[in-house]
């Protein structure tokens, strides 16, 4: 059983920068995926990013390679994402998860209550 907490969001202007951080509570999830998803009014949910505990692979969806970074604190228990030149299409609630290794958001079973993100023209 992982809790997880998002926080870090807020509103920037296009082109600034922001971090989301991911907190992790609760039994063992070394071996669980983490990944970023995120929700624009209207839209599907999408994933953002994805990276392993115990592992430094990465995964970056099109929109977002070159401006996002997602990193691992294992000591910290929390995963970070690090969002640079943003853009007003990135405005969305983006939420924290875990769970198996997959792109969409079926194959995560504990999620975060979500930040909101707000990149203004």
């Amino acid at each position: 059983q992982v809790q997880l907490v998002e926080s870090g969001g807020g509103l920037v202007q296009a082109g600034g920068s922001l971090t989301l951080s991911c907190a992790a509570s609760g039994r063992t999830f070394s071996t669980y995926t983490m990944a970023w998803f995120r929700q624009a009014p209207g839209k599907e949910r999408e994933i953002v990013a994805r990276i392993r505990w115990s592992a430094p692979n990465t995964y970056y969806a099109d929109a977002v390679k070159g401006r996002f970074t997602i990193t691992r604190d294992n000591a910290k228990n929390t995963i970070d994402l690090q969002m640079n030149s943003l853009k007003p299409e990135d405005t969305a609630i983006y939420y924290c998860a875990a769970g198996d290794s997959g792109f969409y958001p079926q194959a995560y079973t504990r999620w975060g209550q979500g930040t909101h993100v707000t990149v203004s023209s």
